[in-house]
């Protein structure tokens, strides 16, 4: 069986919509709030596209693109601001990689912590 990739959450500056997976309702509204922010916030300040995806191996990925033709997207500026994001919000990204491998993979808790041990 071919595992897929599931979007968490998304903005878009060129529809000014913002995109939350209700298969993952249950993660606390605090949380879902502050992805929220930090997607419209990306978007607001480097334009494009920014998507939050649940890789198979249940790591989260963020991914950024924007549309051919738009000459104000500044690449660069996407970059640093994903390592920002990876860097300030570290422990955010690592719970919703634990939550997602237990609650939605099924993996054993224990398992994953012995895991992060070695």
């Amino acid at each position: 069986m071919e595992q897929e990739r599931i979007v968490l959450c998304g903005a878009s500056a060129y529809e000014q919509k913002y995109y939350y997976n209700k298969l993952f309702d249950k993660i606390p509204q605090s949380i879902q709030d502050e992805l929220h922010i930090i997607c419209v916030l990306f978007t607001e300040e480097v334009g494009g596209v920014i998507t939050f995806v649940f890789e198979p191996d249940g790591s989260l990925s963020i991914e950024t693109e924007s549309a051919e033709d738009d000459f104000l997207y500044d690449e660069i500026s996407s970059g640093l601001l994903v390592g920002k994001i990876r860097s300030t919000k570290q422990e955010l990204l690592e719970s919703l990689d634990l939550y997602y491998r237990v609650f939605v993979k099924k993996e054993d808790l224990s398992a994953i912590l012995s895991e992060d041990d070695m």
